[in-house]
């Protein structure tokens, strides 16, 4: 725990216009395959030990999508970044999935994957883990099969326009359900563009559909080769507050606590948090 309280300065910010800007800036910078070393190789992606932050968001997820509850046909992915561990579960309860990301470097990255290039990211230790813990008996093949058929565009996002997918987009809107992954809380300079941001996602998704959101707790800053990224550093309590201002019904929410050895140095980040939240409304 820093020694300033995240709770009480996040969202002070002068200048928000200025921070996005600013954000936008360091984001030219960012490259996915230092993410994906970063994040998703060992130690952090190593899946074999079971207090690891990798098994924690995928038995967050597959849980979540075992209630039955958390289906339909449209599933749209919010900042899917270069990563698609976040679908492996979802892409058995929605026929039409449309992936997002403000980056045109990860938008080729995803592109890799989905095409089955060489070169592409290898995720098939994250599918085999899944197929594990669903025990459905599919295979990791057949899973990343039905995730690729059921992904039916890549396309660009911005959070902090009041139409994130632009007018005019062909994504079938609203949606029945969204996800999203260490998203919102890392392209926000303060705690008032996070609240903007999950409202204009919100206008995505239709009443009484469901939200899963995935983020970071108590991080200030992370890395992604030379780009060192500003996060809004949050608490459980912020996450909680922000979901019921935009209409949620809070559903689930849990917290995971970064162990000593996964804290790497390649952010600060203190935990994570999983949120399941429904949409208020008919």
């Amino acid at each position: 725990m820093s020694d300033t309280d995240p709770c009480l300065t996040a969202g002070t910010a002068p200048d928000s216009d200025l921070g996005l800007m600013a954000v936008a800036l360091a984001y030219g910078h960012f490259e996915p395959r230092a993410y994906l070393r970063n994040n998703y190789a060992p130690p952090r992606g190593d899946l074999s030990t079971p207090d690891g932050v990798g098994p924690w968001k995928l038995h967050c997820l597959a849980q979540t999508f075992a209630t039955g509850e958390v289906s339909g046909r449209t599933l749209i992915d919010i900042g899917s970044g270069p990563t698609i561990y976040q679908l492996l579960s979802a892409c058995a309860h929605f026929e039409d999935i449309t992936m997002t990301d403000f980056l045109e470097v990860n938008r080729q990255e995803l592109g890799l994957w989905l095409r089955e290039e060489p070169g592409a990211f290898n995720w098939s230790v994250y599918s085999q883990y899944v197929c594990v813990i669903e025990g459905k008996g599919e295979s990791w093949q057949e899973k990343e099969h039905q995730l690729r058929a059921r992904v039916k565009r890549v396309l660009p996002i911005d959070v902090h326009q009041s139409q994130p997918l632009g007018p005019g987009s062909l994504v079938p809107l609203p949606a029945d359900a969204l996800i999203s992954t260490f998203c919102l809380e890392a392209v926000s300079p303060d705690l008032a563009s996070f609240q903007r941001a999950l409202d204009h996602i919100t206008t995505l998704l239709r009443p009484g559909g469901h939200l899963l959101l995935i983020g970071a707790l108590e991080e200030s800053w992370y890395l992604a080769g030379d780009a060192r990224l500003v996060v809004v550093p949050m608490c459980e309590e912020e996450v909680r507050a922000a979901l019921l201002r935009s209409g949620y019904e809070i559903r689930d929410l849990r917290t995971y606590v970064m162990p000593a050895y996964l804290r790497t140095g390649v952010d600060d980040v203190k935990g994570i948090f999983f949120a399941w939240a429904q949409k208020k409304g008919v």
